[in-house]
């Protein structure tokens, strides 16, 4: 992962994911603050108190000064553990909450994304792209409360640090201490003063060195755990059971888990790991002790000639020690910030998708004849990436209240016709026109609640038989019977004991139902009944059943569906012999349009030779 830009982009991004993480998690980052807080100064604390108490035992011996300092130690000690070890576990918890709360701005931006955007691959990609990153190292928006804990963390520490060191450079070794007392020079001081400094910058790029070696990990780390999450539980798929058993696939598995070595020794993180990655962050550690040591020798020179006392010694050993520790993490931190931000990159890269369909301004006419004209003016469309044409110079308007039917091989047209018209997409070529007005003056929400469609591959979810119809928790109740009792599902409404509260499926509930793909494809059509548009469109949502059933599904649904404009997509003909009007597709365009008699009699049209081709399995026997 390559960092993009300089310190200043990477702060930036970073603030941004504070913002962002705190919006879905309000309380987060509050807890957190404490706890890196408190984490910071409970060793200063004890650092503090323990020099008191040796001090006073040390020299003046004064047993109601030293309980003193004993039962303010203990105090103040056990206070700042105890809240240390409560803000500890709250902050787990939400840390825990977090990992799901960051989805939902991912579902919020797929919920809000065009169609048009959602349906590209590449988005898609880029997604999983962020998934794994946060999946094989928290890489993404979840490094960046870990970031913001350990530079909390650090700056407070380095500042108690300064403030319980800053007398063992200012008090001075007495004349007598002899040739000790040039560790009064202010020379010197500084001197020592900018070696630790630099000893312990020089430590934490070591250690960013070590944590830059992650990114070139990433993408076999990405892979590894691509083929970790397919194959690791395949087998839980009830779907694939039957064909991997038949199939003998089983071996196949076997041959990614025996040779995805990505997370193991062997692989190429473990490579690393012994390689350039462990030598920096081992000179890291090396160099943190050596600063640690010279802090030793410094604190006794200076005690040993005679400024400062044993109590002071603890004091000043401990809290140099942890304030070097503390610039370690904090140098070491940036290399961390600079690794995330080329992952943070691609996140934002993914969240600030920008929308790309116009969304209108116009209100739909709200008819109460619903009497609603839809005219195709010379569009051509074709699909993003994509150089050949979807559809060509299609020309149809259809009447208002009618019956159309869209037929057709497959791959023809249809389902992009439909597209179009419920603007899905726009085209690149012509003009769809809503009583004469093009569609994309129209405001968008208001022009898709125009229409009640099913598609062929429609979806139902895991909740409550009612909610599924209505689209919400919360709905009329006598409606949403209706509906169902309309699509011919009453019959199995009447079996089940909960009614319109029955869960479906079995993923969310012990006692859900599982249903066929019949009685989901009858649930898909109340669905549109229950919203009640003006237009409503059948695509293919029957092409799993036969023939003959698909158009005793489709008559029925003509009758139910009253004054409303109703479209009908099949390539198999039968189903829309009673329709007003037939439009046959063709690579894209329209070749024919007629009523089913007068399309049949045309022998040398493309009408009469699907339905010549298929007219065996439109009679019953």
């Amino acid at each position: 992962m390559k960092e993009k830009g300089n310190m200043h982009h990477a702060f930036a991004v970073h603030l941004r994911g504070i913002r962002e993480l705190h919006r879905v998690s309000p309380r987060f980052f509050p807890i957190l603050t404490l706890h890196s807080l408190f984490d910071a100064i409970t060793p200063y604390v004890t650092v503090f108190f323990s020099a008191r108490i040796l001090k006073e035992l040390a020299m003046l011996r004064r047993a109601d000064i030293l309980w003193k300092w004993v039962a303010a130690g203990v105090l103040c000690t056990g206070f700042t553990s105890v809240l240390k070890a409560v803000l500890w576990r709250r902050y787990n918890t939400l840390l825990s909450d977090l990992w799901g709360r960051k989805e939902i701005l991912f579902i919020r931006k797929m919920f809000s994304l065009d169609f048009s955007e959602l349906d590209r691959q590449e988005n898609h990609d880029l997604r999983a792209q962020i998934r794994q990153n946060e999946n094989w190292a928290s890489w993404g928006l979840m490094r960046v409360q870990e970031v913001y804990a350990y530079f909390v963390s650090g700056v407070t520490g380095i500042l108690s640090g300064i403030a319980l060191t800053v007398s063992l450079f200012v008090l001075p070794v007495p004349a007598s201490a002899g040739r000790l007392t040039v560790l009064n020079s202010p020379i010197f001081i500084l001197a020592l003063a900018v070696l630790m400094a630099a000893v312990s910058i020089l430590a934490g790029k070591f250690t960013a060195a070590a944590m830059k070696g992650w990114s070139d990990a990433a993408q076999e780390a990405t892979f590894g755990n691509r083929l970790f999450r397919h194959f690791g539980f395949i087998g839980l798929d009830k779907e694939r059971s039957a064909d991997i058993r038949m199939n003998d696939q089983q071996n196949l598995v076997n041959a990614y888990w025996d040779k995805n070595s990505s997370f193991g020794a062997d692989g190429h993180i473990g490579k690393l790991a012994l390689g350039k990655m462990g030598v920096y962050a081992s000179l890291g550690v090396c160099i943190t002790t050596l600063i640690t040591g010279s802090i030793y020798v410094f604190t006794c020179l200076k005690a040993w000639g005679g400024a400062f006392d044993v109590g002071s010694i603890t004091q000043y050993v401990g809290a140099a020690a942890a304030m070097v520790s503390n610039i370690f993490a904090l140098v070491g931190l940036m290399g961390t910030l600079e690794t995330n931000t080329g992952y943070l990159d691609k996140t934002f890269e993914f969240l600030d998708i920008p929308g790309a369909m116009y969304q209108g301004s116009l209100t739909t006419e709200k008819r109460s004849d619903r009497r609603y004209e839809i005219e195709f003016r010379d569009v051509s469309f074709k699909y993003p990436g994509s150089e050949s044409w979807a559809l060509r110079h299609v020309n149809l308007k259809f009447r208002v209240g009618s019956r159309l039917a869209i037929v057709g091989e497959n791959g023809s047209g249809k389902t992009t016709f439909i597209k179009l018209l419920c603007r899905l997409y726009d085209p690149q070529e012509g003009q769809i026109l809503l009583n004469g007005i093009d569609i994309r003056k129209y405001r968008y929400d208001d022009y898709m609640n125009l229409f009640s469609v099913v598609f062929q591959d429609f979806q139902l979810i895991a909740q409550p038989l009612g909610a599924n119809v209505a689209g919400g928790m919360e709905y009329d109740r006598d409606r949403a019977r209706r509906a169902l009792i309309d699509a011919g599902f009453g019959e199995r409404l009447e079996t089940m004991d909960k009614g319109l509260d029955t869960m479906l499926y079995k993923i969310l509930s012990e006692d859900g139902v599982e249903i066929s793909g019949g009685e989901a494809q009858k649930i898909a059509i109340a669905r549109a009944l229950y919203k009640d548009a003006p237009l409503i469109i059948l695509d293919e949502p029957t092409a799993a059943l036969d023939p003959i059933a698909e158009a005793e599904i489709y008559s029925r649904f003509d009758e139910i569906a009253g004054d409303k404009t109703a479209i009908y997509i099949s390539h198999r003909l039968s189903s829309c012999k009673f329709c007003d009007e037939i439009a046959v597709f063709h690579k894209g365009r329209i070749i024919q349009k007629g009523s089913h008699d007068v399309l049949a009699a045309d022998e040398a049209g493309k009408y009469h030779e699907l339905w010549t081709a298929q007219a065996q399995y439109y009679t019953a026997e």
